[in-house]
């Protein structure tokens, strides 16, 4: 952490301390990267400019060209099942150098790894082509840390569409973006090498390896090139779109409904094991995200394997009583929604206050009133279609009808007690003598 001279936190100006790569805000106590201005504009908003010049062209090449070129390349090139097998190798390769790496291992620190495990995830999630993991866990922590804001890299209240792509296509200004802290990645010398040597690198092993493979070990660079490449790349990027997107538009909440993220199962094969977001975003640095063992999370499942073996280890797994909670808090929730679309009749705190002489002076005027547990009721056009008919409520008119009713003459339902609530009068203010 960079050091520097402290300034009473009661300044209302925040004093920072800044080092090349972060630094450290006294009045909020935490290290953030260090803001840096938009290399695209310096003055003017970047909604002002016109459309085209609002694209970043790099990222759009970069989302655009595998498609293109696996759709023509599928047309002209057949695929074979050696370079199949090594296509969806290359997929669970570098879709786990994300969902593993990037995302559990480095944004969130939900365990630990081995110097080989983390090797095989930082050169493969280069391999993705979604940017160093330097690059990608500064933007996932700010989504994480500034959830559905404007300070949300790909925040989905923007629209579905920009939460999948459209945060890449469209030029960020980076001072918009909600500060977090990287000092742990810029202090990783493997993550130090592979944001400084990320293209050579994303290249290596997502192009040449494959390619290289496919030529000598199965005769067939055209089909390497286009499904374990360009194929492969393609499905990996949309596989982490949809994290973005999907995950945060649709499934079910039953963790929490403070921020739009949703458990799906759907979600969660397209995703190697992503789409119970809902549970990740209440408990972020668990290394699960499907937390039941029959939940598809292959991520979990090789992360955990390979803890058998002494390769990751200090594997974060939320206490049982601290989900239940959370389960119970949403239902609770639910609940509560729904109460509130529901008349549960007079509040018994809004009710005036009444004495047993105003009663009978008001039953010998000819109204009908019965006291049931220090709550006067009137029950006048209740009269004719009580269950037990007029006469016994007749009887108990002008009296304390509070024994008959919980039992003594019939033991009154939840009911009967729901509807007594529409006939609520009055509060006693005394005991019957």
């Amino acid at each position: 952490m960079c050091e520097g001279k402290r300034q009473p936190a009661s300044e209302k100006t925040a004093q920072v301390v800044k080092c090349a790569e972060h630094e450290f805000d006294h009045d909020k106590g935490a290290v953030f990267e260090k803001t840096k201005a938009s290399k695209f504009v310096v003055e003017r908003d970047l909604r002002e400019l016109p459309v085209l010049q609002r694209i970043n062209w790099l990222s759009t090449f970069i989302i655009l060209t595998p498609l293109v070129a696996f759709l023509v390349g599928s047309m002209f090139v057949p695929l074979k099942m050696p370079v199949l097998i090594m296509s969806i190798l290359q997929y669970l390769l570098t879709g786990l150098g994300i969902t593993g790496g990037y995302h559990r291992l480095w944004s969130h620190r939900a365990y630990k790894a081995s110097w080989p495990v983390q090797f095989v995830l930082a050169m493969w999630g280069a391999a993705a082509f979604e940017g160093s993991a330097r690059w990608w866990c500064r933007n996932h922590r700010a989504h994480h840390r500034y959830v559905d804001t404007d300070q949300d890299p790909y925040a989905v209240h923007k629209g579905f569409w920009y939460a999948h792509a459209g945060w890449m296509i469209l030029k960020q200004d980076g001072r918009k973006s909600g500060r977090v802290d990287i000092s742990d990645l810029n202090e990783n010398p493997l993550l130090k090498f592979q944001h400084k040597n990320y293209l050579p690198l994303a290249l290596g092993f997502g192009f040449v390896l494959p390619c290289v493979i496919g030529h000598f070990a199965f005769n067939d660079f055209w089909g390497a090139l286009v499904y374990a490449c360009f194929g492969r790349m393609f499905f990996v990027h949309q596989a982490t779109f949809c994290v973005n997107s999907l995950a945060h538009y649709w499934g079910e909440q039953p963790f929490s409904k403070g921020h739009t993220s949703f458990d799906s199962i759907i979600t969660a094969f397209v995703t190697l094991g992503e789409g119970y977001h809902n549970y990740h975003h209440e408990f972020p640095h668990d290394y699960r995200n499907g937390i039941q063992w029959y939940q598809y999370d292959p991520t979990k499942w090789i992360v955990r394997f390979l803890s058998w073996f002494g390769l990751t280890y200090e594997l974060v797994r939320l206490p049982n009583n601290e989900i239940k909670k959370a389960r119970v808090q949403v239902k609770q929730q639910e609940l509560d929604e729904i109460k509130q679309t529901i008349d549960w009749g007079v509040d018994v705190e809004t009710l005036p206050r009444m004495t047993w002489a105003q009663i009978i002076e008001r039953t010998e005027a000819g109204e009908k009133l019965i006291a049931i547990d220090d709550i006067v009721y009137k029950i006048d056009k209740f009269l004719p279609s009580h269950p037990g008919g007029e006469k016994i409520l007749v009887f108990w008119n002008g009296r304390d009808a509070t024994r008959a009713f919980n039992g003594e003459v019939y033991k009154h339902s939840k009911s009967a007690r729901n509807l007594m609530a529409h006939y609520r009068h009055a509060r006693l203010v005394e005991k019957q003598e």
